[in-house]
């Protein structure tokens, strides 16, 4: 049932504080992956550099996602969230070494990416924890009624803080380069700390006397093979983003392709997300009533046709308009996945389940943006985000044709 007025778990101050400080981190975090690839390609001026950020920081963050779940499942929730904010302030103030201090002067363009990428190898461990910990705390700040509203917020906060950060590390880095940038950017995540400090401690209902690890990983994968909606959306999510990701390559079509330079990089790499955040901000007013299973098909596939139409466009203002329509279809498909996995876990397995669905988020993610790069390398900018998005549409219509139960899921 969804509650008749969405914004009303907007009065629970806890979930407020829980928002925001997800609004600065993430906020930092977009910053970050802004900052990140202008900075490798203009370091290496080749596109699978790019490709190679996303490779760095997926392997561990995929090996530990499974541990992770267990770990939040029987720990305390709040405690583990700011050892979390905690390791990102330390990491990411390692990458001040080398954007401070001139190195450039004694090593190569591809020798100090080379450091950039064993940081965020460490940043992956970190985001193995953070990934979950946020979406397995709403339940336990909210009602049950209320849920579907608050699942909606919280990605409303997450793609309006995603916009920001796309948008204002373009411009930071244009006006005032990478260094001040990355001061920002770890600001930012002392600043969410502050926010998540006010939260109430969340203890876990598992013993751990009574959980063997490896039985434990083991169950939030059997929850997930057994609920076949569950299993689909998630399929949905990692193969579409992993050949749709063209966004890896706004970098690329930025500087070589529509040559719009640092300013026009920004907007560009923000504009999947204003399209969500509009179309999300929509929904938290006006919720999808019915045949969320049918919806979430045909945003999948119009999404894969958005990619197509980026790839093929020679002008600035189509691709920005394709990239734009094509996070408003993201941003429908994100609420209904999110919603489905949520109302269908039980409280005492959602870390491990989320931690498993963390891994298709990440999958997709930054393998997409390995792919990106490789298949650039190999097949050509533009040929490769045609292909890609191509197949996103195969991928929802098999989806569609043989996941009964996700095709008729309404909630």
């Amino acid at each position: 049932m969804i509650s008749l007025s969405p914004l009303k778990t907007l009065q629970n101050k806890e979930f407020r504080n829980l928002l925001t400080g997800r609004f600065f981190i993430v906020l930092a975090f977009r910053m970050l992956a802004t900052l990140l690839g202008w900075w490798v390609y203009q370091l290496t001026k080749d596109p699978f550099s790019i490709g190679l950020i996303g490779l760095s920081e997926v392997i561990p963050a995929v090996s530990c996602a499974l541990y992770a779940g267990h770990v939040i499942d029987t720990n305390e929730k709040k405690r583990l969230l700011l050892i979390c904010n905690y390791a990102y302030v330390f990491l990411i103030g390692l990458l001040l070494i080398p954007a401070f201090y001139n190195i450039e002067l004694h090593f190569s363009g591809h020798q100090i990416t080379y450091f950039i990428y064993a940081v965020i190898f460490f940043t992956g461990i970190a985001r193995a924890f953070i990934g979950p910990i946020v979406p397995s705390m709403i339940p336990k700040i909210v009602d049950k009624i209320n849920l579907p509203s608050a699942i909606t917020l919280n990605q409303a906060t997450f793609l309006t803080s995603s916009v920001c950060g796309h948008a204002i590390g373009g411009f930071l880095i244009g006006f005032f380069g990478v260094k001040y940038t990355l001061l920002v950017i770890i600001s930012l995540i002392v600043i969410a700390s502050i926010f998540f400090w006010q939260l109430n401690e969340q203890h876990s209902q598992n013993k751990k006397e009574n959980m063997k690890i490896m039985e434990s990983m083991k169950e939030g994968v059997d929850y997930i093979l057994k609920t076949k909606e569950i299993l689909g959306a998630l399929c949905l999510d990692m193969f579409a983003v992993l050949f749709g990701g063209a966004v890896a390559l706004i970098p690329v079509f930025a500087t070589d392709i529509l040559k719009s330079g640092a300013e026009g990089f920004g907007l560009l790499n923000a504009a999947s997300d204003i399209g969500s955040m509009i179309i999300i901000a929509t929904l938290a007013m006006v919720p999808l009533r019915k045949n969320q299973g049918k919806i979430l098909l045909v945003a999948v596939a119009g999404f894969g046709l958005c990619i197509i139409g980026f790839g093929l466009s020679q002008y600035y203002w189509l691709s920005f308009f394709f990239l734009v329509l094509s996070g408003m279809l993201d941003g429908i498909s994100v609420v209904i996945r999110g919603t489905i996995v949520q109302l269908k876990t039980p409280d005492h397995i959602r870390g491990r389940v989320l931690s498993v669905n963390s891994i298709f988020i990440m999958s997709s993610n930054e393998m997409g943006q390995f792919e990106s790069g490789l298949m650039a390398k190999m097949l050509g900018v533009v040929r490769s985000v045609v292909i890609g998005g191509s197949i996103t549409v195969l991928i929802a219509l098999l989806v569609g044709s043989n996941n009964k139960k996700l095709r008729n899921m309404q909630y």
